[in-house]
């Protein structure tokens, strides 16, 4: 799966352990939730962590919801579930990687 470059401007808040923020781990870096969306630094930046691509997670028997024990996430219009390492978000029906 590819993320889209699509820098958050004006970020003067920096992100890392303790700043008050959800930390995902998401692949090879740490994405945190903040003001709906999940931010990733980048160079001497913050830039939105979103899917570039539909990539849906097959083979995903477990239903996410309120006390699934799983941690969720806010993300934009819906809510993301950290499941195995990854982001899941309910989609149609199955579960895509975000």
């Amino acid at each position: 799966m590819t993320t889209a470059h699509q820098q958050h401007s004006g970020h003067e808040h920096a992100h890392g352990e303790g700043c008050g923020h959800v930390a995902v781990p998401h692949g090879d870096h740490v994405d945190y939730a903040h003001d709906g969306h999940l931010h990733r630094a980048h160079d001497d930046h913050y830039d939105e962590c979103e899917p570039a691509d539909h990539a849906a997670h097959d083979g995903h028997e477990h239903t996410h919801g309120e006390g699934c024990g799983h941690v969720a996430v806010p993300h934009g219009d819906h809510v993301d579930y950290v499941h195995d390492g990854h982001r899941h978000a309910a989609h149609d029906d199955h579960y895509d990687e975000h």
